[in-house]
């Protein structure tokens, strides 16, 4: 088999090893497909005399040279693409340090590596293993962030369907509150319409009644009067008196008018009607100047349905976005002021630990560094109040009263003061002075079950008539 050459075993056809040969009565062999390609010329492709046959034998101790020959070629070339080398056909047992590739031990006594720095191919490959595994190590560690990253997504992603129909639903029952409110005004106002127009309906009929009445008096004394008018001379003069005395006991009344506010009060039910609604629907509904932001509390905050208030609770399943504070226990505002004055009111109660303030746009939110500088508060803890300018250090507050219910935040942006009072009392407690150069956002921190929450304020009927854009 191994003094078989290639030329020996190739069809004359494809110039392939034979698959499947057939041998022909010329002696000649052809693979079988190569043969059924040829089978239109009628004759031999090789030697173009004789005739192809029909149904030519196979070539069975051709066919097993072939797949023998094919086999140990395979063979021979998987040994020597693995581990012999391609110049000597020495196994390639030593590393060349130098040029990065396996060699022989003729390699290493050649010229080209005389001066090269040779190691068993073990050694080297125990040294590369390592080196290898160090370069992928950090490789893995990236795997395993965008696998982190990609599970938070898929969790940020079923949180998004969450929030919708969450937030469709509460925005849903505020409007059914809103619906409700304006279905009974209406009723109320057609039921104040109907009444009007029954009682005027009513006293209409009866003036139209008493009119009836006094006509048909007028007529019959009239008709009666006209008759005895037509009457001849004689009989006239015998009922003259009487004549005379059935007119008169008709005396002639004052002449009939018209009734005044006898119409419906269009103006009374219509006028300003939209203002009037408003008006009543402001005492139903508060507005808040400070709305919580839920995309930024901590997993164990609780925020109320009209997300003024927070407070503890049980830990939840949310997603790790970047506007979420994953160590400390608080949450922010929805708006962000860089100009103005803005005041906001809140209720601390009985609550025996909290914070409030403002947080500067950039401030870091996880992990340990989270809370080390951007930060502008007012805090009470184990009775004590403290005021801090973060990075700075907490300033002990001495006031005579030990407890407040409220809490008053009132920034000045531009003027670079935060001020916090007791609005029962109109008390100062203390300003914290600083040049603001960026966004700042209420800032709110608690972990006990007691909530801090944002009280409503009185607006203007300026400002809350554009708050309502329906009207």
């Amino acid at each position: 088999m191994a003094t078989q050459s290639e030329e020996d075993l190739s069809c004359p056809i494809c110039h392939d090893i034979f698959k499947d040969p057939v041998v022909l009565s010329c002696s000649h062999s052809l693979c079988n497909d190569c043969l059924k390609k040829c089978s239109g010329d009628k004759v031999c492709p090789v030697c173009k005399i004789s005739l192809l046959p029909s149904d030519p034998p196979r070539n069975l101790a051709l066919k097993k040279l072939c797949e023998a020959f094919v086999l140990e070629r395979d063979q021979k070339s998987s040994i020597k693409s693995e581990s012999l080398c391609s110049l000597h056909s020495e196994k390639l047992k030593l590393f060349c340090l130098d040029d990065q590739r396996p060699v022989c031990v003729v390699c290493r006594d050649s010229k080209a590596h005389s001066d090269h720095k040779v190691r068993p191919a073990d050694e080297a490959a125990h040294d590369h293993r390592k080196e290898l595994l160090t370069l992928l190590e950090p490789v893995r560690e990236k795997l395993k962030m965008f696998e982190q990253v990609k599970e938070d997504c898929d969790q940020t992603a079923n949180h998004i369907k969450v929030q919708a129909l969450q937030t469709e639903s509460q925005i849903k029952e505020q409007f059914k509150k809103l619906h409700q409110f304006l279905q009974e005004e209406e009723e109320a106002r057609i039921k104040a319409l109907r009444e009007e127009e029954k009682q005027k309906s009513r006293m209409m009929k009866e003036k139209i009644d008493a009119l009836s009445r006094e006509i048909a008096a007028l007529s019959d004394t009239i008709r009666v009067t006209e008759k005895e008018l037509k009457a001849e001379d004689v009989s006239f003069l015998l009922n003259y008196k009487a004549a005379v005395e059935g007119v008169q006991r008709r005396p002639l009344m004052d002449d009939p008018e018209l009734v005044s506010g006898a119409l419906i009060d269009v103006a009374k039910h219509l006028g300003n009607l939209t203002y009037i609604i408003w008006k009543k629907m402001k005492e139903k509904v508060s507005y808040s100047p400070v709305i919580l932001d839920p995309n930024t509390a901590h997993p164990g905050l609780v925020l109320s349905e009209d997300l003024t208030s927070v407070r503890k609770g049980e830990r939840q399943e949310l997603p790790k976005n970047p506007e979420r504070f994953d160590v400390f226990s608080s949450a922010l505002g929805s708006e962000g002021f860089d100009s103005g004055t803005h005041s906001w009111d809140v209720e601390v109660g009985d609550s025996a630990a909290w914070v409030l303030g403002v947080a500067a746009e950039s401030l870091q939110k996880k992990g340990d560094t989270a809370l080390q500088s951007g930060l502008w508060r007012l805090m009470f803890y184990k009775g004590e109040y403290r005021a801090c300018s973060l990075p700075g250090p907490d300033t002990v507050l001495s006031l005579k009263k030990k407890k407040f219910q409220k809490i008053r935040v009132h920034l000045d942006w531009k003027w670079g003061k935060l001020s916090f009072s007791d609005p029962d009392t109109n008390t100062h407690i203390h300003t914290i002075t600083h040049t603001f150069t960026e966004k700042l956002f209420p800032y709110f921190n608690t972990d006990k079950e007691l909530p801090l929450k944002i009280l409503p304020v009185k607006e203007t009927e300026d400002k809350v008539y554009r708050w309502w854009p329906f009207f």
